[in-house]
This record gives structure tokens, C-alpha cells and sequence, in this order.
């Protein structure tokens, strides 16, 4: 037997005091096997030990909320006994060191989590964030995770409708891939985690269990260095195929009253599913690890709790269930095997040839796992102000040209055109609006759903940034139409052992909450992932938010796209001009300067009931939220997807017409408005004292600012389209 070092235990991500904590919960030394565990569960990606007192702060309640936090994904409640399952979670070391399998597991993993509580996966997305596009490995990591991203769901059968693609040199030696699922279900028919009875069956479904992927949530909870390379063994490897037979095996089973408990095999594999299991129902659990079905020879038992392999789910079943159960499996060509039982002990017991090779109370690894409260300094707002007269030289055309074809505004098409984004036949509207729009299968009521970030936003200061994001999302999920109801998060940051790190995540949790609680849109689900760097250079903090809403009746679906020619088009929100953190600066003068602009909550919320009152009245042909690149941006975007110009008038108040047209005040949309309908918009936006302009209207073919621009919008979407093609 291996004896323990102090080397042997810093390779397993465990500190000294952390190991004096094991042995004092054990009351003796760990041998290898439990000390892999307690590494595994541990560890940061699976404990939350430095978030956990932090994300307590969140709202997680409403009364459209069924499940929050705790369990595979939440669960919403959208009428008619029906049920939506969602989920975000990140994939961000194992896709920068092995690209397509880092992003296609991650794929895996976050439709599992769907799945496993009962929902029929009907949508996926992503948030993906790469370095500057010079550096050198920013094209086959961008290559890599596009095609991974793709090649899984596209086997697998599943729309991939909505997402974004970002470049920023924060993500040079640490890019971000998170990937969100959504499923259907029926309120009735949500399966849960916690282990029942004593006695039971625990069976392993699915496939069989490799060396891929060990130490992998590990791996997740440190920072890279120069030798990053080296920890390619730990990433996991997918096979859609077995997914999908797997999902519809759960699915079949689910139709009875079988299943106990269900828990998906991700990070940790068999030791973090058995144990949350256990620990969630106050049990014991026994596992015979030489009943594991194996696809590698001599397989130790380390290796068999610690392995990642994809495609595996843990179930406890009713007594008498068991030869139901595996002829639905069998009949799907799946691995079903009773591996253990549940058991009084409270404790993990695993044999091994009917020898005990481990035991760990199961209390160890749950409830008693270390939990930090790191120290964290506060952000100040920047004392550094924007020199506006500089602006002034800028000319509004070569502005707009700059940010339309840069890489972080260019058209997604390249990417989005590799997801199969209409299988399934429910999409109703896909990726390039606000949000994307799908269908509850043979009804006339849907979903929307969108992820935004503002890294940006958040570096310069945390607090205002959490709330953007939130906002952002709000207002993407109103611009088509929708009702906003629940979101999920992946939280992206540094190492959290840095007080500077640690800051920010406290501060963007705090400005998350605060939006959330005053919006009324709960946190429901979610994933921290910390130690997102190279070699103590960490990333900027990259909160990723996943937003929900419904739409009643689909009849009259809203997009950003111009409808006819000589409509009026209103700005809804106040204009101040605000260009700190803006693309304006960032793509004119490589500079992030100043704060990022000011979230006025009751603004944003009276703004957004008002202009989705109007939208569920059939007032509004098209919207479309103000966000990254100020109005004329917004308003580019409307032009190139519709192919229809517009005439805008310059501004009364603002001398500055960069800060107009660019500056990226929040709580604005836009609007186009049929001749006709004006008279009641108008009256209804008075009435609740809701703040707009007319600024101009639809036209045939040019783009164009009285007196100072005009340019075809043929010419718009080539410049907007070229930027991927050439990369």
C-alpha cells in the first residue's frame, strides 16, 4: 500500500490543515482510495467551499419556482401541470486543454443534468469566451470548441439555439466554455437526487468506466501553469450516440413509479454520485467495485470512483424493480448492473473482492467538507474620466464600420450555422435575436431563452456589472415577447485565494442578487468555477447568466427584424451617453476606461413591464434591447437582419453625437411601431410615465443620420459578415 507524503497529498489539490481535518474525522490516516475521495469532494468544483456563504445571499424563491439550488438543475413552473428543467455549467479546463472533447463532455454533462430530473431535453446553449483572435492558439480553440459544441448536440439531436461567441486577451491562457440545457416536463413527474430506504438497490446504468477523466474536477479547481499540457488524461471523452440511448432509457423507466433516486455521473463520477445520494437522504451507501462494468482492464478501485467517463447514471430503485429496469436498459443496448445497496451505516463503504477498501462517514465528505470565508477587498468606482473631446474627432460612420466588423460584433453566422438549430421542429425562433424562441411540443404557448456577460462591466466594478448582466438578460427575454422568470448562472473567476479575486466575485454575487430580488427573477440553478488562470494572471470576472421566460400564446412571435418600410421607431429609456467600459472606446482606441454605466433597477423593470404590455397587445412589429455598442449599433443590427434602412434624426440635447449613438446607457429598447399604432403606444407610455423619443423611421435600402451619415445596408452586412470568413 502507497503510504501517504506530503507530495502525494498536494497532487490531490489538498492542503496540510486539510489533511489534519481528514485524519481528525477519521480518527486514523486515509489510505490512497479516501484520500482521492476527499480530494474529489473537496475540492472547489464540487464543495463550493470558498463560494458557498456567498451564494446564500441569492434569491432563489418565487412561486414559478418547483426546485432551486441543490439538486441537478432547477425547475420551473409554467401553467398547465408543464414544467421547464434547466441548467448552465462550466467547461473551461478541460476545452482549453482538449478542445472538442473539453466542449462536447461539457455538452454531455449539462444535458444529464436535465435529464436526470425528468425533463426531455429541448434546447441547448452556450456562453463561450476565447482570447484576443492574434494569439496563437485562439483559432484551433475556437475551431475545436465550435465543432465540439456541434458534433454532440447534433448527434445527440438537440437544437443548439442561442449563445455567444467573445474574444477578449483575458482568456488568452484560460477560455471559457459553458453550456446550458433546457428540458421539459411534466410537473408531476420530477425525479430527485435523495436516497430513500434501506436496502436498496443501487445500480449503475449506461456505459462503462474508463480512465478517462480522472482527477478531472480536480484539475477544475486549480490554476493552469506552463506544464497545462501534461493534464490532457483528465479530460473526459463524449459519445453522443450513447447519450441519446441513455437518455431515452431514463426517460422509459421514468414512465413508472421505479426510480428512488437518480443522480448522473459528472464530475467525480462515482464518488460524488453515491455520496450526494447518501448524504441528501441521511443514509449509508455500499458499493462492490468489482461489479463496476469496466472497458479497461485491471481497473483499480481508485481509478473506478475517481474516473469521469461519460454516459453513466447511478439509480436506486424500488424493491422488486430490479428486472424492469434492466430489461429497459438491455433493450437499449445499455450496461444495467447492480453495483450496491443503501445502507443505516451513514457511512461510504466500498469492497472490493469482498474486501473493504474504503470507508468515509458520509458526513465527512458532505456537510463537514471545509468551507472558507476568504478574505475580499472592495472595488472602487474609478476616479479616471473619460476625455470626451477626444471623441469628438471621431466620425460616426468610421465608428460604427470599426465595431460592426470587429470580432465581438461581427455575424455569428460561421459559428451558429454549425449547430443543427431546428431539429426537434419546435424552434420557432433560433440564434441572432434577442432571444430564441421555443415551442412546448403540440401547444400554443413557449419558452424564450437567452445567456448574456459583460466582463468588462464587471472588472471595473463588480456590483454594477452583476446587475447588467441580469438586466441584459431581462431585457433580451421582454425584447421577444416574453415574460422573464427564472435564471441560472455559471460564475467564471480567478483564484479565489486572492482577496483582489475574491472581491469581485463577492461584489458581482451582491449585484446579481440585488437585481434579481428587485426583478423578481430567482436563481434557480447554477455552477461556480474559480481558478480560471495561467500562471497567477487570472481572467476578468465572467458571471454568465441563463434567463427563461414564457411566452402565453405564440401566435404573434417578435424579433428583432424590421417588418415594412415607413415605420416610426421609438426609443424607449433615457439616453445620457454614457461611453465608460463602452465598445466605443474599446474598438476606436484599445482602451477600457471608466465605469461601466449606471443600472437604474426601478428604470429597468417599469421600462421592461411597459414594453412587454405593449408587445402582448400586438403594438410593436419588432424589438430589439439597447446593450454593447449604444443605439446605432442596435439599430445595424435591426437593418442587416431585415435588410431594411432607417432615417434617424440627430439629436436635441446631446452635443456629443458619439455619446448619443453610442453610449451604452441601460434600460433602453427599440421599437418599431406601425403609423397606426402610434397614437395608443404613445398614450400608454405617458400613462405610466415611461420615458422615449421618436427618433426615426424605416426606409428602403440606406442606413442613414440626417446631415451626417448615409450608407447602403447592403454594404452594412458585407462589412458585419467579413470579419469570421477571413479569420
Amino acid at each position: 500500500m502507497m503510504s501517504i507524503n506530503r507530495k502525494i497529498i498536494e497532487k490531490h489539490g489538498l492542503n496540510e490543515d486539510e489533511y489534519k481535518n481528514i485524519q481528525k474525522l477519521l480518527k486514523r490516516n486515509p489510505n490512497l482510495l479516501e484520500l482521492g475521495i476527499f480530494s474529489a469532494m473537496w475540492n472547489e468544483h464540487c464543495s463550493y467551499k470558498s463560494s458557498k456563504i456567498h451564494l446564500k445571499k441569492l434569491p432563489t424563491k418565487g412561486k414559478q419556482v418547483i426546485q432551486g439550488p441543490g439538486e441537478n438543475a432547477g425547475v420551473i413552473d409554467i401553467g398547465d401541470d408543464d414544467a421547464i428543467v434547466f441548467k448552465i455549467e462550466s467547461h473551461n479546463h478541460p476545452s482549453y486543454i482538449e478542445p472538442y472533447q473539453g466542449a462536447a463532455t461539457g455538452v454531455g454533462g449539462i444535458l444529464r443534468d436535465v435529464f436526470t430530473m425528468g425533463a426531455r431535453p429541448i434546447a441547448l446553449l452556450n456562453s463561450i469566451h476565447f482570447g484576443s483572435p492574434s494569439h496563437h492558439k485562439t483559432k484551433s480553440l475556437l475551431n475545436g470548441v465550435v465543432s465540439g459544441i456541434g458534433g454532440y448536440g447534433n448527434c445527440i439531436g438537440i437544437p443548439t439555439v442561442a449563445g455567444e461567441t467573445k474574444f477578449n486577451e483575458t482568456y488568452n491562457e484560460n477560455i471559457l466554455v459553458n453550456a446550458m440545457a433546457v428540458g421539459h416536463a411534466k410537473k408531476n413527474k420530477i425525479f430527485y437526487s435523495k436516497a430513500k430506504g434501506i436496502n436498496k438497490s443501487v445500480v449503475y446504468v449506461g456505459s462503462k468506466t474508463g480512465r478517462d477523466g480522472i482527477h478531472g474536477a480536480s484539475m477544475a479547481s486549480a490554476e493552469f501553469d506552463e506544464n497545462s499540457e501534461e493534464k490532457k488524461p483528465t479530460v473526459q471523452v463524449g459519445d453522443p450516440f450513447t447519450e441519446k440511448l441513455l437518455l431515452e432509457a431514463c426517460l422509459e423507466l421514468m414512465r413508472d413509479d421505479s426510480i428512488i433516486a437518480i443522480q448522473d455521473m459528472g464530475a467525480a463520477g462515482l464518488t460524488s454520485s453515491s455520496v450526494e445520494m447518501a448524504s441528501k437522504g441521511s443514509l449509508g451507501i455500499e458499493l462492490e467495485l468489482d461489479k463496476v462494468p469496466c472497458r479497461e482492464e485491471n481497473m483499480t478501485p481508485y481509478e473506478m470512483m475517481l474516473s469521469e467517463s461519460q454516459e453513466r447514471m447511478l439509480i436506486i430503485l424500488e424493491d422488486g424493480k430490479e428486472d424492469h429496469a434492466r430489461k429497459i436498459f438491455k433493450k437499449w443496448d445499455l450496461d444495467f448492473v447492480v453495483i450496491g445497496k443503501t445502507t443505516n451505516s451513514k457511512n461510504i463503504t466500498l469492497k472490493y473482492n469482498n474486501k473493504i477498501e474504503g470507508e468515509i462517514p458520509i458526513e465527512a465528505l458532505s456537510s463537514k467538507a471545509p468551507i472558507y470565508e476568504r478574505k475580499w477587498t472592495k472595488k472602487s468606482f474609478s476616479k479616471n474620466q473619460i476625455d470626451l473631446k477626444k471623441f469628438k474627432k471621431i466620425k460616426i460612420e468610421d465608428s460604427l464600420i470599426k465595431i460592426l466588423s470587429s470580432p465581438n460584433h461581427s455575424n455569428k453566422n460561421w459559428i451558429t450555422n454549425q449547430y443543427d438549430q431546428m431539429v426537434m421542429c419546435d424552434t420557432a425562433q433560433r440564434s441572432g435575436s434577442d432571444a430564441a424562441i421555443i415551442r412546448i411540443h403540440n401547444k400554443d404557448k413557449a419558452i424564450a431563452v437567452s445567456v448574456d456577460s459583460s466582463a468588462n462591466y464587471c472588472k471595473s466594478f463588480p456590483i454594477s456589472g452583476g446587475k447588467q448582466i441580469v438586466c441584459e438578460n431581462w431585457r433580451n427575454i421582454i425584447s421577444v415577447g416574453a415574460k422573464p422568470l427564472a435564471i441560472t448562472n455559471c460564475l467564471n473567476f480567478g483564484n479565489p485565494e486572492n482577496s483582489q479575486i475574491m472581491g469581485e466575485f463577492a461584489e458581482c454575487l451582491q449585484g446579481i442578487s440585488e437585481a434579481c430580488k428587485f426583478l423578481d427573477y430567482p436563481v434557480v440553478s447554477g455552477n461556480v468555477s474559480f481558478y480560471n488562470g495561467t500562471n497567477k494572471k487570472n481572467i476578468y470576472p465572467t458571471p454568465v447568466i441563463g434567463g427563461v421566460g414564457l411566452i402565453q400564446n405564440l401566435s404573434n412571435p417578435i424579433n428583432h427584424l424590421f417588418k415594412k418600410e415607413n415605420s416610426i421607431i421609438i426609443l424607449v429609456g433615457k439616453t445620457f451617453g454614457h461611453l465608460g467600459q463602452s465598445c466605443f472606446i474599446k474598438e476606436n482606441f484599445s482602451i477600457n476606461e471608466g465605469n461601466p454605466p449606471e443600472v437604474n433597477l426601478k428604470n429597468e423593470k417599469e421600462n421592461g413591464e411597459n414594453v412587454l404590455s405593449l408587445i402582448q397587445k400586438n403594438l410593436v412589429l419588432s424589438a430589439h434591447d439597447v446593450s454593447s455598442g449604444g443605439l446605432l449599433v442596435s439599430l445595424s443590427e435591426m437593418s442587416i437582419a431585415s435588410k431594411l434602412g432607417v432615417k434617424i434624426q440627430k439629436p436635441k440635447k446631446l452635443t456629443n453625437l458619439n455619446e448619443y449613438f453610442f453610449g451604452e446607457d441601460q434600460s433602453r429598447y427599440l421599437l418599431e411601431i406601425s403609423e397606426d399604432h402610434l397614437t395608443k403606444v404613445e398614450k400608454n407610455l405617458k400613462k405610466n410615465n415611461i420615458f422615449y423619443e421618436l427618433i426615426g423611421k424605416t426606409q428602403k435600402k440606406y442606413f442613414e443620420i440626417e446631415d451626417e451619415m448615409k450608407l447602403d445596408v447592403n454594404y452594412l452586412s458585407k462589412i458585419n459578415n467579413q470579419w469570421y470568413y477571413n479569420y
